[in-house]
């Protein structure tokens, strides 16, 4: 572990329940996420991707081992912060504009209202987002409502991106589209990107790529342990 390890887990576990209905979702896991990381974790449905992003992000706790952010400055900024997660289901709120969606966890975060929205605004176009400012998420296609999901997590100018099958509902052309937009938004805001996915073609567009079945890390390139 050093100094600018974003994500470092050391024995990283996950159990749900107790007695005999436990379900042990991810095993010991030791890894550690770079600054520079370009990473697909990929298995199918039920392997252990989302738990081992969610510890990751900060939005659950392993019930054994640990989870630590050494560039981050701890559990603290998470999420929301440094840290920022792109669901693979529709995650904006749909009686908000995508502009207002964008500005919200800026607003959460401590802006003022003016201030959030001259942020989004400022952040949609850097991304050519701009003309969907106005419109609710229900005017917007799978593939548009993704890019606004990626632009508000981009707001907060994280350093870690993590992404749960950011293209699991969309058709190949749109979510190789969402892709190109994910990664080149990952580099432009100079953040490391995690990426889940049981998609192979995903998995392509990543510089490392990380096996899971069965909770368990099965092998991997570019594993730090």
């Amino acid at each position: 572990m050093t100094a600018a390890d974003l994500v470092v887990c050391d024995g990283a576990a996950r159990t749900f329940g107790r007695g005999a209905a436990a379900v042990l979702a991810l095993r010991p896991t030791t890894c550690v996420v770079g600054p520079a990381a370009r990473i697909a974790i990929v298995g199918p449905s039920g392997s252990g991707k989302t738990t081992l992003l969610h510890l990751m992000a900060g939005l659950d706790d392993p019930t054994a081992g640990s989870v630590a952010w050494p560039a981050l400055g701890g559990r603290g900024v998470l999420p929301g912060g440094r840290v920022a997660v792109v669901f693979q289901g529709p995650s904006l709120l749909p009686s908000l504009t995508a502009l207002e969606n964008v500005a919200l966890p800026l607003i959460l975060a401590g802006a003022t209202h003016a201030e959030g929205a001259r942020l989004a605004e400022m952040v949609l176009e850097m991304m050519g987002l701009e003309p969907l400012g106005p419109k609710l998420p229900e005017e917007l296609s799978g593939g548009q409502a993704q890019r606004v999901a990626v632009a508000r997590a981009l707001g907060g100018e994280p350093r870690l991106i993590l992404a749960d099958e950011p293209t699991g509902q969309l058709d190949g052309a749109t979510g190789a589209e969402v892709m190109e937009f994910l990664v080149a938004a990952s580099e432009h805001a100079g953040a490391g990107l995690v990426v889940s996915t049981h998609d192979p073609a995903v998995a392509e567009r990543l510089h490392d790529r990380w096996d899971m079945n069965d909770g368990r890390l099965a092998s991997a390139s570019g594993l730090t342990c």
